[in-house]
């Protein structure tokens, strides 16, 4: 009777062990890799392209709008590991890199259809000593919307604009 109870016992442990080890034994990350992008239009009217180069330790962009688009402002913000400080600059001063409550830095100039941003510069703060720059990364993204105007004929930005895509039958249009 003891053996049958001991065996009972550890058939009852051997049972319930995995329900807890399957949760033990669990692993996440929030880490991963990502490269490339991918492009959303306001509308057919508009295209716009980002242009960035990586080196010593300074990320520069510069925003284009194609020759058949129509003439927006653009705004953008650069994104790395919390632990490292972003410093944006503008050697022009036409990226205001400073003050945003939103922490995008806006272009001061309309981009017309052909024209190109100057420089926005973003340098990395703060770098661990041997960290390799060939493995890092600094994403940034961007922003346009058409230029407004008002009604005494004075352009503005409205980037509180939503955008609502035309669902056509067979796809989006």
């Amino acid at each position: 009777m003891k053996k049958l109870n001991i065996c009972l016992a550890l058939l009852a442990v051997l049972l319930i062990l995995p329900a807890g080890v399957g949760e033990a034994m669990a692993y996440f990350t929030t880490y991963t890799h990502a490269r490339g992008g991918y492009t959303i239009e306001l509308s057919d009217q508009t295209t716009t392209h980002i242009d960035e180069s990586f080196s010593n330790w300074t990320k520069r962009v510069t925003i284009s709008n194609d020759e058949d688009s129509q003439p927006v402002y653009v705004r953008a913000k650069a994104f790395s590991g919390s632990i490292y400080q972003l410093n944006y600059s503008s050697a022009t001063g036409k990226w205001a890199v400073n003050g945003s409550s939103d922490g995008f830095c806006y272009y001061s100039d309309i981009l017309n259809p052909g024209d190109r941003s100057e420089e926005l510069l973003v340098k990395i703060e703060n770098i661990p000593e041997g960290t390799d720059e060939a493995s890092f990364n600094v994403t940034v993204i961007y922003e346009y919307t058409p230029v407004r105007y008002d009604d005494d004929g004075n352009p503005y930005a409205d980037w509180t604009t939503k955008f609502d895509p035309i669902v056509q039958e067979g796809g989006a249009g």
